[in-house]
Parts: C-alpha cells; sequence; structure tokens
C-alpha cells in the first residue's frame, strides 16, 4: 500500500531534520520515531498536574489560601508561558538532542554550555528522585507498607523506566500518549464530580485574601510561598527539545511541543486547582490536614472517591517519571557525545537505537541522590527536591539570554520555522526576568537552604569549570558563525 500524505510529510520532514543535524555536525544515530502528538505528550507528562496538584496543593492553600490558588495559578500560567515561547524559538533554530547546552555553547561559548548542561543535570537528577520517590512512597501507603518499602519501591519503579526506556522510543511514545488520555480524563472526571457534588462555595471565592498560616502572619509572603504550586509543577516542558533527534520534523513539532504541553496544563490545572478549592469544606481543618488534596476529594467523593484519586495519582507521577527519565538520559547522551562525559555514556544500542548507558546514569543518579539525602534527613532531601525547580529554571533562561544577546549583537539572524518575529527578543528577556522572579520566590523563607543550595551548586560548578574543565572541554563540533554563513539553500531560514 503506498504511503499517505503524512507519511510523506514525516519522510520529507525526516530528511531535512537529518540534513539539519549533519549541518549542526552530528550523525542521525536515534531512532526517529515520535509525532507531534508525541512530543506534546511528553512534556506534557513530565509537566504532570495530577502529580504537581496533589503534592504541593497543601502547601500553597496553607500558605496563601483560596487567592493564591485562584490568582496565583494563572499568573505562574502566563509567566511559564513566556519561558516556553523563547524556549520554543530555540529548539526550531537548533533542533538537538541536549537541546539546552547546545544552545548555550553556540550562542554564547562552551563555558556557558557546560554550565547550562551542569545546572540541567542536576535539575533533572534532583526532580526524577523526588518524582519517583513520592511514587514509590505514595503506591507503598495505598498498600499498607511500610515507610522502610519506599526504598524497594524506588529502585523498582526506577528499573520500569530505565528498561522501557532502553527498550523502545516507539513504546515511551506510545506510553506518553496514554498519559495524555490519564491525566486529560482522570482530571475531567474529578473536576465535573467535585463541581456538582462538593462545590460549597461562589467563583468570587478564588479570589478572597487573607488566609495564610505563616507563623508571622504575613500574607504578602504567604501568598509569593504559595506560587511554588505553580513552580515546581511547570518544570521539564524542555522535554520535547530534547527528544528533537528522534521526533519528526522537529523545527516545527518541538516547539508546539513545548507551548502546548504549559497551556493544555495551565487551563486543565486550573480547572483542578479551582474545582478543590471551590469544594473547602472547612478551610483552616483542610489547610491542616496532611494530604489536602485526598481529604476533600474524601470529603465528597467518600473512600472511594478517595481510592481513585490516590490511583490517578500513582499512575500521573509514574508516566511522569518515565518521561523525565527519557529528558534527563538525552542530555547526558548528548552532552557526552561532545565530550563533557565519559564517552561511553554516548553509547546508542544497536538494536533499539536508545542511549543505554545514558539512560542507566539516569537512574541511577536519582537512586543515588535519595540514598545519600534520606541518610542525612528528609528536610535536607526536601530542600534537594526544591533545588530541581530552581536548577531546572536556570538552565532555561540561560541560552534564552544568551540567544537575546547574540541577537542584539547580530551574530544569531538565521531562525528556524518557528519563531516569534519582532517579538522574540522582548519575549526572551521577559523569560529571564520571570526565571529571575521565580528564583526569588524559590528562596524566600522558610525555603532558604534551597536558595543557598542553588548558590552553592553554582559557584561549585564554577570553581570546577575553571580548574579543571577549561581548555579541555571543546563543546560543540560546528559553531554558530558556521551555521550563519550557509545560506537559505542549506535550509537556513533568514
Amino acid at each position: 500500500m503506498p504511503a499517505g500524505p503524512a507519511a510523506k510529510t514525516d519522510t520529507n520532514g525526516d530528511a531535512q531534520a537529518d540534513a539539519a543535524l549533519r549541518r549542526l555536525g552530528y550523525a542521525q544515530e536515534l531512532l526517529r520515531a515520535m509525532g507531534g502528538f508525541s512530543s506534546f505528550a511528553l512534556s506534557f507528562s513530565v509537566i504532570s498536574i495530577l502529580t504537581g496538584v496533589t503534592t504541593t496543593y497543601g502547601v500553597a492553600l496553607a500558605a496563601g489560601g483560596p487567592a493564591a490558588l485562584g490568582l496565583g495559578w494563572p499568573l505562574v500560567g502566563v509567566g511559564t508561558l513566556v519561558v516556553g515561547l523563547a524556549m520554543g524559538e530555540l529548539a526550531s533554530a537548533f533542533p538537538t538532542a541536549g537541546a539546552l547546552y547546545h544552545w548555550s555553547a553556540l550562542l554564547g561559548g562552551t563555558g556557558w554550555g557546560w554550565f547550562t548542561a551542569m545546572m540541567n543535570l542536576t535539575g533533572q537528577c534532583a526532580i526524577v528522585a523526588a518524582i519517583d520517590l513520592g511514587c514509590a512512597h505514595t503506591l507503598g501507603a495505598t498498600l499498607h507498607l511500610s515507610a522502610g518499602w519506599d526504598i524497594p519501591l524506588l529502585a523498582l519503579v526506577l528499573v520500569s523506566h530505565g528498561v522501557l526506556n532502553a527498550r523502545s522510543v516507539k513504546l515511551v511514545a506510545r506510553l506518553n500518549d496514554l498519559s495524555v488520555t490519564v491525566h486529560i480524563v482522570g482530571v475531567l472526571a474529578l473536576v465535573g464530580l467535585l463541581v456538582a457534588l462538593g462545590k460549597v462555595h461562589p467563583l468570587s471565592y478564588l479570589a478572597e485574601t487573607g488566609f495564610t498560616t505563616r507563623p508571622d502572619g504575613d500574607y504578602r509572603l504567604g501568598f509569593l510561598n504559595a506560587l511554588l504550586l505553580g513552580m515546581w509543577t511547570f518544570t521539564g516542558f524542555d522535554a520535547s527539545a530534547h527528544a528533537s533527534e528522534e521526533t519528526h520534523d522537529p523545527a516545527r513539532r518541538a516547539p508546539w511541543g513545548i507551548v502546548s504541553a504549559i497551556v493544555v496544563s495551565a487551563l486543565a490545572g486550573f480547572a483542578f486547582v479551582a474545582a478543590l478549592t471551590l469544594a473547602v469544606p472547612d478551610l483552616p481543618a483542610i489547610a491542616k490536614d496532611e494530604n489536602p488534596p485526598l481529604a476533600i476529594v474524601r470529603h465528597v467523593l467518600g473512600e472511594r472517591g478517595g481510592n481513585l484519586a490516590m490511583g490517578l495519582a500513582i499512575a500521573a507521577m509514574w508516566f511522569c517519571g518515565l518521561s523525565s527519565v527519557t529528558s534527563a538520559s538525552r542530555t547526558l547522551y548528548a552532552f557526552a557525545r561532545d565530550g563533557g562525559l565519559p564517552a561511553a555514556v554516548r553509547r546508542v544500542s544497536p538494536v533499539h537505537r536508545t542511549p543505554e548507558v545514558a539512560i542507566l546514569v539516569a537512574i541511577a543518579g536519582p537512586l543515588l541522590l535519595v540514598l545519600a539525602t534520606r541518610v542525612v534527613s528528609e528536610a535536607v532531601f526536601l530542600a534537594v527536591a526544591s533545588l530541581a525547580t530552581t536548577a531546572l529554571y536556570v538552565s532555561y533562561a540561560t541560552p534564552i539570554a544568551l540567544g537575546a544577546l547574540a541577537r542584539r549583537a547580530g551574530r544569531w539572524k538565521r531562525r528556524g520555522p518557528w519563531h516569534l518575529g519582532r517579538f522574540g527578543a522582548p519575549l526572551a528577556w521577559l523569560a529571564v526576568a520571570w526565571t529571575a522572579f521565580v528564583l526569588v520566590v524559590c528562596a524566600l523563607p522558610p525555603n532558604g537552604l534551597a536558595g543557598a543550595m542553588l548558590a552553592a551548586v553554582a559557584a561549585t560548578l564554577a570553581v570546577v569549570y575553571f580548574r579543571f574543565v577549561r581548555g579541555r572541554f571543546a563543546g560543540p563540533k560546528v559553531h554558530l558563525g558556521d551555521l550563519e554563513a550557509k545560506g537559505p539553500e542549506s535550509g537556513e531560514l533568514g
């Protein structure tokens, strides 16, 4: 049977993508098997509104009350969209695995590339650890197992993610597609039931200010603390860019994957947050509960409803961890390909065409991180988990800022087929400003330890680079000047 129009389009897009990758200095080693929806599903699964809301809703409710949720979530959604738009323009211009690292190296030099890679990998390691430990802990609690089972269950979850990622990128793509269904159907079902059976407040309740459980009673700081719900949730949307070398026509589909994942997550997440908040029966009591979302659902739907919500949360966490391992392993692979890590990490399976060693590192690192920090204290591990958000946002803002500077200096003129036109530079600087705001919010009391850890990581990376790495790390094989010198006949767009 002859190939249909879609297949022909993918074939043509793949040929152009392979040619673009060669111009960037790399051969096509990974299996290009992901479509546009799968690219969206990858970032959407890492964002995982069910995971984010069910695990951190209580922090936001206690800190800032209804208004911090009804007004705070949309605020963070808009700020994140600005970052996603600026990131999408870079993903279209330079569609490679490792994405952020490669953009920084091209636009600012090898030192900035190395720093971005290390920050992104720090964040990704911490986020995989936090997600999969949360999944293991929730699964154990549901099965009425003791806390001693957390580490064995964590190892089991990580191994499942590693095996699936190593076995088939097509299977991972299908599972991510299923993840979208689980998230959307699950959220819509919960929202519908909460609104129909549990709504006890008018819509104006979502703008009600004044409630906080902060010991000092400072509502302004409480409102800012509550923004962490959205900031912790809206991370990992760079996953679509990291999988560019496995995506059909990535110069168009990866940017749309990033942006659409943020938009859909923002809308569906707000519906979920609003439905939960409007169904709060007793604000002070719910704010003190160990698991406010579960308490609200059980109050409205009973024990079975609570178990359903718990089951959806476990499934969401598992899918989120699976996609996070995919993203982290591609960054490891790309960084090793350019000499930033031992050469063995870039090894690609000749059978499955997946970066199997990078995948192994992507699951071993989080396990070791959990083992090391849990020995010290749970508070230290929670600070490390918070570090995931700040480190990731630093790795987002760095190439965006470098791109804006390169654009202003006239060094970067040729954009990809997906671009923002004259709005590109202003949105890039807005994205950098939003990132600075995120870093400040994440370091406000009582989260000072997370801010101190980010500063320590940045300082350590600077010392390591100037003492051991500079002069040894060559970075990407092709420089920005080489790409800019190539005319439209080579596929570059002005």
